[in-house]
Formats: structure tokens, sequence, C-alpha cells
């Protein structure tokens, strides 16, 4: 990385500007660039409202070498790429701005340069271009100004390093970019990198057992639910966490009215059931999502994000659409702050699964990016949660260091390996998918431990409702257990056979596995090498079907 070249575009006085320069009659910039940190603050001597920060570098890419691109948010898929590859973009269909705007609800396309052709590619937060068994790094430290969007153009031999800063109003001192280089392996430069951020250890280091959504997802009663956890009995031991998913609620946003006909005996009862059993009691909230047909957002429409129209902003397609309660709006703020405390203290959960929280920061408002607004959302959420347990969920991974214990790296799974159909239509790149999840999982390894204790999402062992072979099965359980350390199952166990459980009991236990590398072979196939006492195993999977050694390695018992 070399001969950096500076652009910052903003409005001021009316006009709009694009300047090159560290200093003019509007701003002053302190620029430093050494091999080890990039950093750039901005002293404006008007008020500026910016839309656009980057630094340009030259360097020099060759064949072999490979880009992790990480995706914007939880559940965007994040992979390396050769530089002969081509990012996945939304389809054509999804082009117009209607179509666009629904398709990538949870998505980046309104402040990323998208990447076109091949030898193109972008990455949120941090990447690495990864020659060999060495990195040449850089991540941001800081997301709390703006989201950092690094570009790589390998036909052009440069990096680029971008904040979007779009809506920024700035009238003192402002960080545009914090961020470091770092050179070393795999693990030597991760660890540097969150040392540097000042992130400690998390406060847990594993998680296990049971969430409700992938089998019933919004149609769960009472009946169900302690079936369910009853049905664990066998599997006891194995047990840490019980977590209650989307449906009990009458409607997304109304957290205080538990369905009456489901949970009769109220989410109470529900969370001292748990607790008998000596598990976690865990609970799932859209915190800042009020369902259009909920009580919530009938009696408060003022509460939620409007857009330039006057309209309500979508923030979620699910549920018939829900909008987003901002939480610059003092009475929002107090709802929001009101739940969390019955739900935490009243109710007695342990933890709470936090969902769609990218929808907070879709657009600029108020002055401030969506960076900062994702910043200052999250630390609001902690603070409403104080020292219960947060598994952060549709979250921008950087805006939730430092905030939340645990946090899902990849998309939703499917109740088919393959996904649906749409998925090869490719709508975009958060779409739920067994492959997709079992990418993020291996790709973002790096997380758990670090960042927070990673959640691949769940893997499935049950007969019924559910269209995977049983190595499909025990290939995305056996990811999980390698790569993760949040892991659910979402059965009901009272399928389960012996064999079942055996495999159970073996992939809840916190892995004893060191992982050497991990990688595509082929288009289709992926090899990893790991170590145990000493002795190396190597696994390998083919992504199309599922196919797989993981028994072997795992030690997984016969079918």
């Amino acid at each position: 990385m070399q001969n950096p070249v500076l652009t910052i575009v903003y409005n001021c006085e009316g006009r709009r500007f694009t300047s090159h320069r560290t200093e003019n009659e509007h701003f002053k910039i302190d620029f430093s660039f050494s091999d080890g940190a990039v950093k750039a603050k901005l002293t404006p001597k008007t008020p500026l409202t910016l839309l656009k920060f980057r630094v340009r570098f030259d360097h020099e890419y060759i064949p072999g070498d490979l880009f992790f691109g990480n995706g914007y948010q939880a559940w965007t898929t994040s992979r390396e790429y050769r530089t002969t590859d081509k990012m996945r973009n939304m389809i054509p269909l999804a082009a117009t701005r209607k179509l666009k705007e629904l398709a990538g609800i949870s998505a980046d396309w309104r402040f990323v340069d998208w990447p076109e052709e091949a030898g193109k590619f972008l990455s949120h937060t941090y990447t690495y271009v990864r020659r060999g068994d060495e990195l040449l790094f850089i991540g941001s430290l800081s997301e709390k100004t703006g989201f950092t969007v690094i570009y790589a153009d390998v036909n052009a031999d440069t990096l680029t390093v971008a904040k979007d800063v779009e809506g920024a109003e700035v009238t003192d001192e402002y960080d545009l970019l914090d961020a470091v280089i770092l050179r070393g392996g795999y693990d030597e430069v991760f660890d540097a990198y969150f040392k540097a951020m000042g992130l400690g250890k998390p406060r847990i280091d594993h998680m296990s057992g049971y969430t409700s959504w992938y089998n019933y997802f919004q149609k769960i009663d009472e009946n169900i639910i302690l079936r369910d956890l009853n049905a664990l009995d066998p599997v006891k031991d194995s047990v840490s966490i019980f977590q209650v998913d989307d449906g009990y609620e009458t409607y997304v946003g109304d957290w205080l009215d538990p369905n009456p006909a489901k949970f009769p005996r109220g989410m109470k009862y529900i969370a001292g059931q748990v607790h008998e059993k000596g598990y976690l009691a865990g609970i799932w909230l859209a915190p800042f999502n009020l369902q259009r047909a909920s009580r919530m957002y009938k009696e408060h429409p003022d509460w939620v994000i409007k857009g330039p129209d006057g309209k309500p902003l979508l923030g979620c397609a699910g549920w018939g659409g829900a909008y987003t309660m901002d939480i610059y709006n003092e009475e929002a703020r107090a709802y929001i702050k009101e739940f969390f405390d019955v739900v935490l203290n009243d109710w007695g959960y342990d933890m709470v699964k936090l969902d769609f929280l990218y929808s907070q920061c879709m657009y600029p408002r108020n002055g401030k990016s969506r960076g900062q607004i994702m910043c200052e959302a999250m630390a609001f959420l902690r603070e409403c949660c104080g020292d219960k347990l947060i598994l952060g969920c549709g979250v921008h991974h950087g805006a939730s260091f430092g905030y939340v214990d645990a946090c899902r790296i990849s998309c939703d799974v499917d109740l088919k390996y393959d996904g649906k159909f749409y998925n090869k239509l490719h709508v975009n790149n958060e779409i739920p998918s067994a492959k997709n999840a079992i990418t993020n999982a291996i790709f973002r390894r790096h997380l758990n431990g670090r960042a927070f204790c990673s959640d691949p999402d769940v893997f499935f062992l049950r007969y019924s409702n559910l269209t995977f072979t049983m190595e499909q099965k025990l290939l995305l359980a056996g990811i999980n257990h390698i790569f993760g350390d949040v892991l659910f199952v979402s059965d009901n166990a009272e399928e389960y056979t012996q064999k079942d459980m055996e495999v159970v009991k073996k992939v809840f236990a916190k892995s004893d596995l060191k992982v050497l590398s991990a990688g595509y072979v082929t288009e289709d196939e992926i090899a990893i090498e790991l170590e145990k006492d000493g002795a190396e195993k190597t696994l390998v999977f083919s992504m199309e079907t599922g196919r797989s050694n993981i028994a072997d390695v795992l030690g997984f018992p016969e079918p």
C-alpha cells in the first residue's frame, strides 16, 4: 500500500464540493499513514455536511492472492475471493428502484459502490489480502463516525478505504478514519486487531441448547414450548440455554402483550419452567420494530422513522411489514426501556436475542451518519439490558463490537439444504440457506472468542418438517461445533434416536479442535485442516451436495 490519494465530498453553504486536498477554505484534514495505521481527522472551518470520504492506495496483486469480503451485517455472505472471481450482486430484476428497495431492505446497496466486474471486491469494517499464509490486514478501530468499506480493484492495482459519512453534520473535530494495517499469519493479525480495538474476552465462551424458530416459526404455544423443554431431558447435562423465539407476542412490537390464547400463563411462567431445568432462559425480540398491525404502531405512529416524503420507512418485509422506532424519539426510547425492564427483571429472562437491528440505520438522519446511528443504538441496547446477555442478530458487526456477548455470524438456515427457489435468483446476499450459513461460519471464524461468542445458527437432527440428507445434517452440525460457540437445535428431541442423542452431546460440547487453515480447493470443495492433541486431520466437503468425511473427523456414531 502506497501513494495515498484522498477524496472528500461534502455540502457547504448550499453547494456540493469534491476535494483531494488536506486543507482548503472549508476544512483541514490531519492525515497520517504508516505501515501500522492510517488516520484522518477533520477540523471544519465552517459547518459542513459530509457525503463521502475515501483514501485510495496503490497495491499490487498477483495471481493466487485471496481477498476476504466481509458482509455488511450478520446475515450477509462473507468469504474469500480469488482475484478472478466476481462478487454476486442483486439480480437485474431487482435493479428497479421499487424492487431494489424491497429486496435490499437488509442490504448495503444504499451506500456502497457495488463491484460489477470480476476482480473488484468490497468488505465492511475490515479485510485482508492473503498470499499463502501471510495476510495484509486493514481494519477500522471504530465505526462511530461512519461505516468503513474497503474496496479492492485487482485490475487497477488499487486498494481503497472509504467511510460512509453521508449525512454527518460537522461543526467540530471529526474522526474521518482510524484504522490499523497489520501483516502476519491469520491468528496473529486478528489477535492484534481486537487487542488494538481494546476488546477484552467475551463474558461467555460457550452456550448450547434450544431455540423454537426453525421448526414452528411463529406457530408456537405453551404446550409446544414445554414439550420441547422436557424432551431435552436425555441430553440435559449438555444444555445450558433454552430460547423462545418469535411467536409469543400478539404482534411484533407489542412485547408486553403475550398472546393469551397461546401462552395463557404468560412468559414469566415459561422462564420459571426453564430455570427449574437449570438452564438460562432466552427470548427473542425485534426491539426497534413495530408491525403495521401492532397496537403500539396504531397508538403511536409518530414514534417511527419516516422518509423525506413523511411516510413511515419499511424496516422489515416480514410479518406483513414493520416500521422502525426512532431511538431519538424520547417516548419511543422510554417504551423500549420499559419492555426490556419487564422482560429481564419481571419475567426473569437471562438473555435476549435482538433481531433486525440494521433497520435503525438504513438512512442517515438527525445530522448523523448510518454508522454513528448504529453505534449509538447498540450503546442504548446495552444500557437497557444492563448485565443481562445480548445475542445480536441482523446487525452490522463493527457496530456491535463491545456491546454484545454473542452474535449471529450468518444468515438463517433453511429447512431445505439448497434453500428456497429464490436462492438461485439471488435476490440479495442475506437469503436464508444452509450453504451460506456454512460459508460464513468458516470464513468468519476469527470473530469467535475475540469479538463475541459466535452463533452460526442452528443445526437439525430431526426427521420431520425438514429436507436434509443425514450427511447434510451431520455436516451442518459439525461445522457449527468446530466454528461456533452458540450451538442451538430447533428440534422436538422426542424424535431423536439414541445415536442422535450421542451426536447432540458431541456437537454441544465445546470444541477442542484447532483450525489450522480453511478455504476452497475447487469451485465446490472446501478443505479444513484441523489439529487435536498434536494430530492433524483434514475435513473435506462438497458445498453443493453436503457430502463430507465429518463423521470420521468428529467421531460421530455410525448411522
